[in-house]
């Protein structure tokens, strides 16, 4: 949880308004995997894993976190479109794989589902899960931006 202080301090003062941008970056990602792969969903992504997650919905959610990307400019207009951009792309790649090494973790445990707290989502662990994932990636990013700058 550290890394949040990272995220969250990214300018020197406190701006919450990051942390939940990567928040909403997550759960896009998660949302537009889900219904992309529940509508278009053909071929597996990991099928000894997670047999229900498809190619289709890794690109739906791809999309649709970097359509929130670009939309977290009206409420965070100091973070540049670019910087939103690549923050969102390492939410689509990396979301994915903390999703699936959740399967891994459920699969060893034989637990089919962390919870129905959030429909479609898996439950609370899920989604608290692909959330430390991506903040481990968010330095990166920001490493990035300061370079940038």
């Amino acid at each position: 949880m550290a890394l949040l202080s990272v995220i969250a301090y990214g300018s020197g003062h406190f701006e919450p308004g990051r942390v939940f941008c990567l928040i909403f970056f997550v759960w896009a990602a998660d949302t537009g995997a889900y219904f992309a792969g529940k509508n278009f969903g053909k071929h597996k992504l990991a099928p000894s894993i997670s047999p229900g997650k498809t190619w289709e919905g890794w690109a739906g959610g791809a999309a649709l976190t970097l359509v929130t990307g670009w939309a977290a400019g009206y409420f965070l207009p100091d973070i540049p479109l670019s910087h939103r951009l690549v923050a969102a792309g390492v939410v689509a790649v990396f979301g994915p794989l903390g999703d699936l090494a959740e399967s891994m973790l459920k699969r060893s445990a034989g637990v089919k589902d962390s919870g129905t707290f959030l429909p479609g989502h898996g439950g609370c662990s899920t989604a608290s899960m692909l959330f430390c994932w991506c903040c481990r990636c968010w330095p990166y990013c920001k490493h990035s931006w300061v370079v940038s700058r």
